[in-house]
């Protein structure tokens, strides 16, 4: 969350993001046009777990036109399990893709007029280089390579926020209200029962935790305090509008806007 310089009144604010452009094909998976009422970034797949150039292209115009800031959605090179799946590369091939995943998106932007800000892994790469340095550093290094202006969003209080500022790049910490956390601060894994909230009260509150520096408690009952810059709701999650809104209502009752982080 971010709050207004001293001596001034301005409203504290955290950003709201969501996972979209993952259609494929014939495949629709969630709503991104309804979406991209609510947030203001949007992390678009890039073509390697989800998303086509099409798909892409389009993401990126209903988020322009919008002003919603749009971030690359990198991740493993796995349509199949959806970028889910835990794989081993080696750090040439995973910094060329992401090189690779972020330029195709670059240009899906720049087609439509709009700019890529920031960069956000997916799924099993989001959580496998949120503590993996070799990985990470793969990661960092392809983002520096592509665009060494363009910010890594990734996993509040986990060590590649540290390893990316120690190389340069800005960063954003990003919690997610609609998952549960271990008390170790990392994500329960989605193999588990309870991994994911559909209850808009449990999502709500546990994003007002983290908008406000208030505990929350993980999933083997101990308080724990995120630190975060943006809010996550996943744009395949059945329920990603009425959560959004749930989120954008709450956070209102308690004095914190939705929008845009510097």
């Amino acid at each position: 969350m971010h709050t207004s310089p001293s001596g001034t009144s301005a409203t504290p604010t955290i950003d709201l993001n969501s996972d979209l452009g993952e259609s494929f094909g014939a495949w629709t998976i969630g709503n991104d046009s309804a979406v991209l009422d609510l947030v203001t970034s949007a992390n678009i797949a890039c073509g390697f777990h989800a998303g086509d150039p099409l798909v892409m292209i389009r993401t990126c115009d209903l988020a322009q036109k919008r002003g919603v800031r749009i971030g690359a959605h990198v991740g493993y090179r796995d349509l199949a399990g959806f970028g889910r799946r835990n794989m081993d590369y080696h750090p040439d091939d995973l910094r060329a893709e992401t090189i690779y995943q972020i330029g195709a998106l670059q240009a899906a932007a720049r087609s439509v007029g709009a700019q890529v800000t920031y960069v956000k892994p997916h799924g099993a790469l989001y959580n496998r280089i949120a503590h993996d340095k070799t990985q990470a550093m793969a990661v960092i290094e392809g983002i520096l390579a592509t665009d060494p202006t363009l910010k890594l969003m990734g996993l509040a209080g986990s060590p590649i926020l540290d390893w990316a500022s120690a190389e340069g790049l800005s960063t954003l910490a990003e919690a997610f209200a609609d998952r549960a956390y271990n008390a170790d601060g990392t994500l329960v894994s989605r193999s588990q029962p309870g991994a994911v909230h559909h209850d808009p009260d449990v999502v709500a509150g546990q994003a007002i935790a983290f908008a406000t520096g208030a505990p929350i408690t993980s999933i083997d009952g101990q308080e724990l305090v995120v630190q975060a810059d943006s809010l996550c709701v996943h744009g395949d999650n059945p329920e990603a509008i009425s959560l959004s809104r749930r989120i954008i209502e709450q956070l209102g009752h308690v004095g914190v806007a939705v929008q845009v982080q510097p």
